[in-house]
């Protein structure tokens, strides 16, 4: 799973999990993702050694939200889901003597800095909890 891709899954879910009464398993959750069980293990492990997540073992178990919504941000679940960098987009480096390749990559470069920036910023600056209140008015009847 890309980095990307895993965040997305994770944050979609992290407010299931919110929402749900109950531990949710493996199984569950790979049904819901269209994936493999251990593929959610595998990723769910980072969020749990976070200390985001936690497995409740025996009948009935599965895993559940640790910490308080409003303290974990988007880009803590990142980060937990092994996401060192944001954008995975680069330069390239086919013709490194180049000069319009080397001006090219140093603008780039420059571009997504600035933008990496901006984006971990806003993850930072985003809670769980605040994600949560935005699914619940998008399912909020009108009226």
């Amino acid at each position: 799973m890309r980095n990307d891709s895993r965040l997305s899954r994770m944050l979609h879910v992290l407010l299931h999990m919110a929402g749900h009464d109950g531990p949710m398993t493996s199984e569950a959750i790979a049904r819901m993702l269209g994936t493999n069980p251990v593929v959610v293990r595998r990723t769910m492990a980072g969020l749990r050694d976070a200390g985001y997540v936690r497995s409740e073992k025996g009948h009935g178990g599965g895993w559940v939200i640790a910490r308080d919504l409003q303290s974990v941000s988007l880009l803590d679940v990142h980060r937990a889901v092994g996401g060192p960098r944001v954008f995975a987009i680069g330069n390239e480096n086919s013709h490194p003597d180049c000069a319009v390749e080397k001006a090219v990559n140093a603008a780039l470069e420059d571009a997504l800095r600035d933008a990496e920036r901006l984006l971990i910023a806003r993850l930072g600056a985003v809670s769980l909890a605040e994600l949560a209140k935005g699914f619940e008015e998008h399912c909020s009847p009108i009226g």
